[in-house]
Order: structure tokens, then sequence, then C-alpha cells
């Protein structure tokens, strides 16, 4: 800029920063200097909102701050840590299905077994190990959660981030309007022991209430500066609506002096009975400047500095009677030799939901970190308020952010819980340094300046109602209330269905490991093959995927926001899932097995139908026994999931149907069993689902 008058710019598109910034065409001293700190500068896609002003072109299209923010959107999007594990796990459990498969072909020609018996067999053995629902679980599963996310006020974008939230170990939030309420508040006042010139209304009352620029809607809306709203609503509160209308039209304005970026003031003058009042509103400064010298500056001043320390925003306000109106209205004449009449410092507040947010973040070792454009002081008072900022935590500004080489940064961003002051490029740069250290980063935005590290970050979240078009294509999830509670409520979702998904992967991988083990060992063990391919193929069909589905509408664990969050190296069978997998799987088929040995040495005709039957009912008593991994079945309740028990009972009559309804007997090979069959196959299938329950046991004494 090279010239201006009373120019000022809102950059929040840039920065974050809801204020207008007053401009200046003084030069500036700092070799780094952040975005919000280039007062001698004005960018492309801001927006003038006072003034006007005169400047010289530097950098055109990409060379722009805006141009170099659409560079960096160019960044690929990550693998979600559930697409990176099932990726994994696909692999690995092929290569061992075809090793099965292969050696059970094998094992049965060298037995004497028809080829082509054996060829279905193995097939059905592919199909039946192979858990071809797992992915319709699994997006059903995450649109289930998306679902409830949206009661929550959380909208998903993309499927995956569902589960992805679950991971997160690191929120970098920004502060205005998602910490805060994005709403100017007086929260401190400093006044002139002065007699009220109307009841109830002091000099300082009385000014905030007639120098401002604020108007009202026919809805009684206050439009105007977020600042001067802010004053009015504090005298209406302190006046009553009544008394400020009443003043307000009993003293209208007759004349003034506009704020200047120079003066750093601004000044009105109303009737007073035959006098004028006089009223200047500005900068502290500014004020103490203008003051008859028998004010007591010092302290006034003191108050100031000690609010400003604290992250306050401060204005100061003067005023004076004359008799008459100086014949040349300026600044000269009209702004000297006045009284003092008060002080007062505004901030915009934490939402109220906000401090338990973060406890709750802090105890299920999330860490939240305040990323925003506003000053360091600022900054820093809403971060101690909020309990983001602790004693050892760092408080980083642009500037020495830009200063910190890679590694010198790596060494605390992890110990960092405020950054003020940075462009859109370092935010992209804490985001990656965070990754690199192995953690799982949510980010919050909703300029233009976040979209970047909105699409680099794990999940990135845009807020709805005052975020941009740009920040919202770039996001994951887009909060509809623009809450960081919410982001926690989201959270806590995904670790819910992370839970489940690990569930119903626990649940179909034992039963199916049980149909590998009963097929695979029985020649093995002299026995005849147990199961034929339409056995296999019902029970993979029906068993394994009603009760599985209706694992996803289990409860989130007591728990769930009381550990940390898993590691993203960490496997979809980590805490013991895999040995579970082994030893219930091998017990099932032990079930399975032994009652065909003992029917086959009873000699009853059944046998296959009650093969058939135990293991059916062996894994619908496995569901039961899974839905936690710490709670007996009996401690949740039994019908706290309606529609699991809905799922086994539908299961439960379907099998029965093939046992004992005759078309279906031709169809499966089936035969009707006697009471006491069907007795011995409910009790031997029993033993499994306490066998598991006595597991949980176990493992609580440990």
């Amino acid at each position: 800029l090279i010239e201006e008058h009373s120019l000022r710019i809102d950059e929040s598109a840039l920065t974050g920063e809801s204020v207008a910034v007053d401009k200046s065409i003084q030069a500036l001293k700092g070799d780094e200097l952040s975005l919000g700190d280039r007062v001698n500068m004005a960018y492309k896609s801001t927006l003038v909102t006072n003034g006007r002003g005169l400047g010289v072109v530097v950098a055109t299209a990409m060379k722009t701050e805006i141009g170099k923010i659409a560079l960096l959107l160019q960044e690929e999007e990550l693998d979600t840590p559930l697409k990176k594990r099932m990726s994994v796990f696909a692999k690995q459990l092929s290569y061992v299905i075809l090793l099965i498969c292969l050696v059970l072909f094998e094992v049965g020609i060298i037995r004497g077994e028809a080829p082509l018996q054996m060829l279905l067999l193995s097939i059905s053995l592919a199909v039946a190990a192979i858990p071809e629902a797992l992915p319709a679980l699994i997006t059903i599963a995450l649109a289930k959660g998306a679902k409830r996310l949206v009661r929550k006020n959380a909208l998903i974008r993309k499927l995956p981030a569902v589960e992805t939230l679950g991971s997160v170990s690191f929120i970098c939030s920004d502060k205005t309007g998602t910490l805060t309420l994005n709403k100017m508040k007086v929260v401190e006042v400093y006044e002139a022991n002065q007699v009220p010139f109307e009841p109830l209304a002091s000099p300082l009352f009385m000014a905030m209430t007639l120098n401002h620029d604020v108007k009202q809607d026919d809805a009684q809306m206050l439009l105007g500066d977020p600042t001067e709203i802010a004053l009015v609503e504090k005298a209406i509160s302190q006046l009553t609506l009544e008394t400020y209308e009443n003043i307000s039209n009993k003293y209208r304005r007759v004349a003034e002096l506009p704020f200047d970026s120079d003066r750093k003031c601004m000044t009105t003058v109303h009737p007073f009975g035959a006098q004028k009042l006089v009223i200047t509103k500005g900068a502290t400064e500014s004020i103490l400047q203008i003051l008859e010298a028998n004010e007591d500056k010092l302290a006034i001043e003191k108050q100031s500095v000690q609010w400003a320390s604290r992250g306050l925003r401060v204005l100061a306000f003067a005023y004076k009677i004359i008799d008459e109106l100086p014949s040349s209205l300026s600044s000269l004449t009209l702004e000297n030799n006045m009284q003092f009449a008060g002080v007062v410092g505004m901030i915009d507040p934490p939402r109220e939901a906000v401090k338990k947010a973060i406890l709750e973040c802090k105890k299920a070792g999330i860490k939240p970190v305040m990323i925003t454009g506003d000053h360091p002081a600022t900054a820093k008072a809403i971060a101690e308020e909020i309990g983001i900022l602790e004693n050892n935590d760092f408080v980083l500004t642009g500037g020495e952010l830009q200063a910190l080489s890679d590694k010198a940064f790596g060494a605390q961003v992890e110990q960092t819980s405020v950054y003020a002051r940075v462009s859109p490029a370092q935010k992209l740069r804490i985001v990656k340094a965070l990754q690199q250290r192995g953690h799982f980063v949510a980010m919050t935005g909703d300029g233009v300046n976040d979209a970047p590290s909105l699409k680099a970050a794990n999940i990135g979240i845009a807020m709805g109602i005052n975020g941009t078009d740009v920040s919202k294509e770039a996001a994951h999830m887009i909060l509809l209330d623009d809450n960081f509670a919410t982001i926690v409520k989201a959270v806590k979702e995904g670790r819910r269905i992370y839970d489940n998904i690990r569930k119903f992967v626990k649940y179909i991988m034992t039963c199916n490991s049980a149909e590998i083990w009963t097929i695979f060992l029985a020649p093995l063990c002299g026995l005849p093959i147990p199961l034929l391919p339409v056995h296999i193929l019902w029970i993979n069909l029906v068993t394994d995927g009603l009760p599985g589905l209706a694992l996803a509408s289990e409860k989130a664990e007591r728990d769930v926001m009381h550990r940390a969050p898993r590691p993203a190296s960490e496997s979809l069978f980590a805490d013991g899932i895999n040995y579970h997998i082994v030893w219930v799987g091998l017990l099932m088929a032990g079930l399975t097995l032994g009652t065909q040995w003992w029917a086959i040495y009873d000699q009853n005709a059944h046998w296959q139908t009650m093969v058939f039957t135990v293991l059916s009912l062996s894994q619908l008593g496995h569901a039961l026994a899974i839905r936690s991994a710490k709670s007996f079945l009996f401690q949740q309740g039994i019908f706290s999931n309606i529609p699991l028990i809905g799922a086994i009972t539908l299961t439960v009559f379907l099998q029965l149907g093939v046992i004992y309804i005759p078309f279906m007997n031709r169809i499966f090979k089936t035969q009707p069993l006697s009471l006491n069959e069907l007795l011995i196959c409910i009790g031997v299938s029993a033993v499994l689902f306490h066998a598991v329950e006595f597991e949980k046991w176990v493992k609580s004494k440990k």
C-alpha cells in the first residue's frame, strides 16, 4: 500500500482472524512477519470493510497468498487406518485359505474320496472361509454411524472418516467460532467514580449507549461491527432495553468524527439541554492523550495493560460538556481536555461445553491443540481458560515456527498446545510433523486458508455455519453447529464403530475358522466329511450374516473414552483377537466333531443333521458372548441390543425350518431330529457360550 484513508480489510479468508485489520503505509520491521502482521499489504480474496487506498501489485495468480493455498491443495489424500488394516488382512487371509483348500483337496484324494466331491467341498470351504459379507457389514456399520453422527450435528462427507475418528490422537482446532462463540463480549468494566447523567446511567454506560453505529433490524437483531455490538449488549444488560432506548432517543447524535486509523478513536456529539455532550471512544493510548491533566492516567494505563496481557481487547471512553459546537469540527477542536469515563475489556468467550470436551479429550488420550490467526496473548488466554494449555506446554507464533528447522520443530511439536499468527503453509507443516511421529490428526477450519491442512489431515473437519465452500469441499466431516464438543462426540462414535467392526471380524473369522477346522480335522480323525457344501453355504449365508450385521448396533463400551487411541500400526487382531479366533474356533470344531463321533458311535442316522445344528447354534452363542470384551452378557442386559436378539431369533427359526420342513429336508439333505436330539445339540452348543464368558472372567482376574 502506498496510500490509505481509514482503510480496514477483512482478511479472515487468509488468516482466520474475524476482526478487520487497520491498514498502514508505514514500513515494517522484521524479516518473517506473519500474514496477520503485514498491515501495509492488501491481498487478493480479502474484503475492504472501510475506507479506501492505493497500492502497487507485487504478485499475481499462483504467486498470491490465495494462489499458494491452491498449490497446497494439490496434495494427495491419505488412506484411512481401516483401509490399511483391511488391505493387509485381505492379502494374508487369501494366502492362508488357498493353502488350506489345497491341503484339504490333496488329503481327500489320498483317502480315496471322489475328486469332484472334494473339489466342491474345497470350493465351498473357500467360500465359507472368505468373509465376503465383511465389506458389506463394514459399509453398513459406517453408514449407520454416519446417520447417528448427523443427529449429533456432525455430517460425514467421506464414509471411512467415521472409523478414522476413533484413531485420532491429536485434534488441531481453530479458535474463533469452534472453541469460542465467534462473538465479542464485554467481560471487564473499570469506570470513573462520577455522578450519573441519567438514573442508572453513569458516564461510561451513557457513552456505550450513544457512541456507536449499531442498528436494529425488523427482528430486533443488532447489526454492525462485532466490537460495537458487544458494547451495546453490555449497555442493554446494565440499563434494561427500555432505558437504553429512552437514552438513545433523547440524546440523538448531531455531529461526529468517524473512526480514523491514525487517531484510533471515534467521537460523537449529542444535545445536552442547552449544551452539547461530546463522547470519544478509542484505544487507551489515544484516549490518554486527550484527557485533562488532573486525570489519574497511570491507573488507567495500568488497568488497560493488565487486561491486554490476558488477551482482552481494551477500549477507553472519555467525555466533556461544551456550551456550543466549534465552527470547525476536527480532532483538534473536539478531542481535548476531556474527562475519563471508563475502560472496558472484551473477548470472544469460549463455548460453554468446550471445557468439559477438552477434559474428555485428555481422558481419552487425545491432545487438543489450538491453531489460530489471532494475537498470541488472546490465544494463550483462551487456551488457559479452557484447559488446552498446561504448565509444560509450548506456545509458538508463526514467526517462531518459521525460524525452527524441521528437526527442531519435530522435537517439540508433541508438546506444543497453542499456535498463533500462523500461515496456511505452517498449518500444513504442523499436520505433517505430527503424522511423521505416528499420530492421527483431526484438523478443524472454516476459511480458504484452512483447506490445505484439512485435506492433508487424517480427518479434516469443516465448519457448517461459518465455513467456506472451499473448506467444506476439502474436509471429511462438517460440523453443523461449529462446536468443538461435537468433535468429541464424533470421536466417541468412531471408537464405538471400530470396536463393533472388530467384534464382527472376530465373530465371522472365529466361525469361519471353526468350519475350516471341522472339515480339515474330520478326515485326520478318521471321521467322514461332516458337512455337505450346501450346509457350509447355509451357515455362511444365514448364521454369519444376520448376527454379524446386528453387532454393528452394539452400544459403546463403558471405558471407550478412557483409553488411549489405537496406534496406527496396530493390527485388526490386536488385544488377543487372533488367539481368540484360534482357540474358540478349535473348541467349536471340537464340539462339532465330538457330536459327530458320539452320534456315529451311537449309530444315530441323524448324525449329519446334528453336526450341522451344533455348528450353527454354537455360532449364535458366540455372537451373544462377544458383545463385550469385558462385561458379561447378563451385566450388559440380554435385550440391550434388540437387533442382535432379533437376528438370533430369526436365525434359530430358519435353522429349525431346515430341520423340520419336508421340502427343506430335500434341499439340505437333513432329517427331522427328535426332541432329545435337539436338546443335546442345544446343550453342546451352550458350552461354547459359557467358555467365552469364562475367558472374560480369567481376563478380569489378570
